[in-house]
């Protein structure tokens, strides 16, 4: 075996990085949004256990919707990304064509095993440019190929090293060709086939043996007139060891699966659920649909699934032709292969089985699959193909008279390769593209309808989405996900009857139960969100709230383990008031899911509407240790400590309001709680920050406008309040409250009695029968010495408040000074009102401090609008992290048009904050009216 040069590797290694840099601007597109985007398994808050525990796409193997499919070798490499560099794409896309790389160059070691060094460099640059790997390496999940493949060599370079000159067995190799066939295996099942490879080449490359002289050493040993032969007994060894792993390994597969094979339909592989022949007949004609990819990777598609390719249903169907000259050509090269014994044939038998055996697993011959074709499946068996490529250019080039021919044709092949190759990235520059392109190879799959429907939905082009998705039902009129998606966007246009109707569709679409059958044994379960998405939307009209929740049972009585079905009748039995029963349903979904934090989330909410804040907090508690970072639970945990009243949970508050800024750091309403926490703190400095940062976020923000300004004058920086009282009634001229503190400064600290009176009239105006603003209008006419005014004033406000006795005594105070200035012979409009305006003002701040209670009150923490909110997007999170499942096709989106309400708590602190300044506004009044009463 010829060694490798570093100029071959330098020169493998470039040769990719040229066809894939283009790769780097490519973000995550079809699979890689389940398997990265949506897949909590590559968060560092997730335990490394789940891993081992979860499938692919982060599902729980034991999950019935799992697709079974077991790689926490690759899913590790993901996380590590994640580690590094988050969600950002171009780090996935780098390893990946690093590991390509890798790839090449041990391929180049394997083929000098069989080739001569020209050839086997051939073989090694024809597999770097191949366009059928851009799925492999473009596609970030395609990483589970890349890393299955690099194990997958070095076992079987390992094994080769198991025969001693001396032909001897040394374990060694074997032992660590065991440990690589798991760790391929953890990458990919169809790592697991080297031992298969391993076997081809002990027996037909390491012993040389042929097909007949096998049979005939058998037929010896059985026939008992020869016994084993050393070097045959040496062989069975080894093989018995490699065989009884591989089972071992099959066996640990299958636990970890729990006996279940992954549920799949008709749309993902039409053929597993056709009649003889029709699926014998689809599945061989497959096997040369994927060879002709292969030999003509011109038309890549990213997904061949539903009606791509149509059925085979008889045996005149022209394409058995097909069939038939695929079984002809390849029985030719296994005849060559295993009849003869020179080192030709020694190259044809490796390099099929590298096209066989690692394709077994996804031919649909032994078992069903979830795909039709998928083109990233064929990374190992294109090494085979690019050997026999390799091999045929070497048989030709050797002939002189077709030498500069046959470079020729290897030259322009790897060129046309490469250049497809580099064309082809730029298709997965995101899911519109790939889609897209998808489509102009082959538009009979309402797959791809569907999926370009959702990429132009990402983009909020719902129009025009709805056209594919229309289209997608015309392709493929049963697809049930198809109709749901129409429904769905009907939904965004606002079109609420049409949505239903396409709702009903999908729902008529649905097969009956059949009583003692298994419901998921027959749909994918995700169609079952049909039932949840018509619920959603029928919800929103009152009475049909019955309606919606017979639909939710009816999901659940399908599958007892619908954990969305649970989760969405908890949010309308919640909006039903049906507290009890919307707590159950929450738990019963933390039974099947207690690792969810979003349902800790609801459950708390049902807490807080039950009027146990206790549990709320211990809930929203349960969801911040799954998520440290859980945007609603950090905001409404951090409200909940803090409107307790008990200072000792202020610190917690404040840091849980602090990281709740940096995950939303565009959000006002943290730095608005964050400044309400430092005003009850009494750290105004503080205080005033927040408060200034809330009203640069959101200009008006009507609660942080009147706290700042209420902050500056409870710090005696009343003319500082004045500003932002301005701007506070220039986006809300009806704030009563605004108008009573702005008139409060300016008749107290402006002398402005003119803008004062203007403040309260604008109340009287909004609001004939508001005694605040009335009575503090009165005292404008005493301040402006019209004593008869202020008296018919005070008249008209007791008329509206017949009950307060501040009015009645006020009233008679100042008759009773009319009267004193009357027989004085003093005109009423004398400056001795003067003293008397300056008491009533004291009087009127005592008003002011009461009201000024009411106001925090009411306003205090805008908890109210601010629960509210978070409701909305509780369910616009929780959509987004329940909706549809694991799998490539989104046509299983959830609704998420639901809002929850809130519960505002008013805490013991506010309360007895209250009643200590009810009690001092008290004991001023009768202070000022003994005051009044003297003069």
């Amino acid at each position: 075996m010829a060694a490798m040069s570093w100029k071959e590797i330098l020169l493998l290694t470039g040769l990719v990085v040229g066809c894939y840099w283009n790769s780097l601007s490519c973000g995550f597109a079809f699979d890689d949004v389940s398997a990265i985007l949506d897949n909590k398994d590559l968060r560092p808050s997730t335990s490394l256990q789940n891993l081992f525990r979860n499938d692919f796409w982060g599902t729980p193997m034991s999950e019935e919707r799992s697709h079974k499919s077991y790689r926490p070798f690759t899913v590790l490499t993901f996380r590590l990304n994640y580690l590094f560099s988050e969600l950002s794409a171009a780090s996935y896309h780098l390893l990946n064509v690093v590991l390509h790389a890798v790839v090449c160059v041990l391929f180049l070691r394997v083929c000098r095993l069989f080739l001569d060094k020209t050839s086997s460099l051939v073989a090694a640059l024809l597999f770097a440019v191949h366009p059928i790997h851009t799925e492999a390496v473009t596609g970030v999940v395609g990483r589970a190929e890349l890393l299955s493949s690099i194990f997958l060599l070095a076992a079987f370079l390992a094994y080769t090293k198991s025969t001693a000159s001396d032909h001897s067995i040394v374990w060694a190799p074997i032992a660590l060709t065991v440990v690589l066939v798991a760790a391929a295996t953890l990458c990919k099942e169809q790592g697991i086939t080297v031992v298969g490879i391993c076997c081809v080449y002990e027996v037909f490359v390491a012993q040389g043996f042929t097909l007949p002289l096998l049979l005939n050493t058998l037929r010896q040993v059985v026939q008992g007139k020869d016994g084993f032969p050393y070097a045959v007994l040496q062989t069975l060894l080894k093989l018995i060891v490699l065989v009884i792993s591989t089972l071992l390994l099959v066996v640990i597969r299958v636990q970890v699966i729990q006996s279940q094979l992954p549920v799949f339909t008709r749309f993902d592989n039409p053929a597993a659920v056709s009649p003889t022949p029709t699926r014998q007949l689809t599945f061989n004609y497959l096997l040369s649909v994927n060879a002709w990819l292969l030999f003509n990777p011109s038309e890549l598609c990213c997904d061949w699934t539903m009606g791509t390719i149509p059925l085979v249903e008889s045996l005149l169907d022209l394409r058995n032709l097909a069939t038939l000259v695929f079984y002809t050509f390849l029985g030719l090269l296994v005849y060559h292969s295993l009849r003869y014994r020179h080192s030709s044939a020694k190259t044809v038998i490796m390099a099929l089985s590298l096209i066989v055996l690692p394709f077994i697993p996804a031919s649909n011959l032994f078992f069903p699959v979830g795909f039709v074709v998928a083109e990233r499946v064929l990374y190992v068996p294109s090494m085979g193909f690019c050997v026999l490529v390799a091999h045929g250019f070497k048989i030709v080039s050797h002939k002189g008279h077709l030498k500069k021919i046959s470079w020729l044709i290897i030259g322009v092949l790897l060129t046309t390769h490469a250049v497809k190759t580099f064309n082809r990235n730029w298709d997965w520059e995101s899911e519109y593209t790939l889609f897209t392109s998808a489509l102009k190879v082959n538009k009979n799959n309402a797959k791809l309808w569907n999926n370009v429907g959702h990429a132009l939905e990402n983009q909020n082009n719902y129009a025009k989405a709805l056209q594919y998705f229309l289209q997608a039902t015309r392709v493929q009129p049963d697809d049930i996900g198809a109709h749901m998606n129409v429904g769905r966007t009907y939904k965004n246009l606002n079109k609420s009857k049409e949505a239903e109707e396409a709702y009903l569709v999908a729902k008529s679409l649905m097969p009956q139960v059949i009583p003692g059958k298994k419901y998921a044994t027959r749909v994918a379960p995700n169609h079952l969100n049909v039932y949840i998405n018509l619920a959603n939307l029928i919800r929103a009209n009152e009475s049909r709230l019955e309606e919606a929740d017979q639909l939710y049972r009816q999901a659940i009585s399908m599958r007892p383990d619908f954990k969305q079905a649970y989760i969405s009748r908890g949010e309308l039995l919640l909006k039903m008031n049906k507290l009890t029963e919307a707590r159950d349903a929450y738990l019963r979904a933390l039974e099947l899911d207690p690792s969810n934090a979003d349902l800790w989330y609801n459950l708390a909410i049902v807490n807080i509407e039950m009027k146990d804040p206790s549990e709320a907090l211990k809930n929203f508690n349960h969801a911040l240790e799954l998520n440290p970072r859980h945007k609603l639970a950090l905001f409404n945990s951090a409200l909940l400590m803090q409107e307790s009243g008990e200072p000792k949970f202020w610190p917690e508050a404040n840091r849980r309001f602090l990281i709740y800024v940096e995950e939303e750091p565009d959000d006002a309403n943290g730095y608005f709680n964050l400044g309400m926490l430092a005003m009850d703190a009494n750290e105004n400095a503080a205080a005033e920050r927040w408060m200034r940062k809330a009203i640069s976020l959101q200009a008006g923000f009507r609660s942080a406008l009147f706290n700042l300004a209420l902050l500056y004058s409870q710090s005696k920086r009343e003319v500082d309040a004045l500003p932002a009282l301005d701007e506070l009634l220039r986006h809300h001229p009806e704030h009563i409250k605004g108008l009573i503190l702005k008139g409060d400064i300016l008749m107290n600290h402006k002398k402005d009695t003119s803008g004062a009176k203007a403040c309260f009239e604008r109340i009287l105006h909004m609001d004939p029968t508001n005694v605040q603003g009335k009575h503090n209008l009165c005292v404008v006419y005493f301040e402006e010495r019209d004593l008869p005014r202020a008296e018919r004033c005070l008249e008209e406000t007791l008329a509206l408040a017949p009950n307060e006795e501040y009015v009645r005594r006020h009233l008679s105070i100042v008759r009773s000074k009319m009267a004193a200035m009357s027989a004085a012979g003093q005109p009423l409009t004398s400056a001795g009102g003067a003293t008397i305006s300056a008491k009533e003002e004291k009087q009127k701040r005592v008003q002011r401090g009461a009201e000024e209670v009411a106001e925090v009150e009411e306003e205090g923490r805008g908890a109210d609008a601010v629960l509210k909110r978070a409701g909305n997007e509780k369910n616009v999170r929780k959509s987004s992290t329940e909706g549809g499942g694991v799998g490539v096709d989104q046509s299983e989106s959830l609704d998420s048009s639901q809002s929850d309400k809130q519960t505002k708590v008013k805490s013991t602190k506010e309360i007895k904050d209250i009643e200590k300044k009810r009690a001092a506004a008290l004991k001023r009044l009768e202070e000022i009216e003994r005051i009044l009463s003297g003069d």
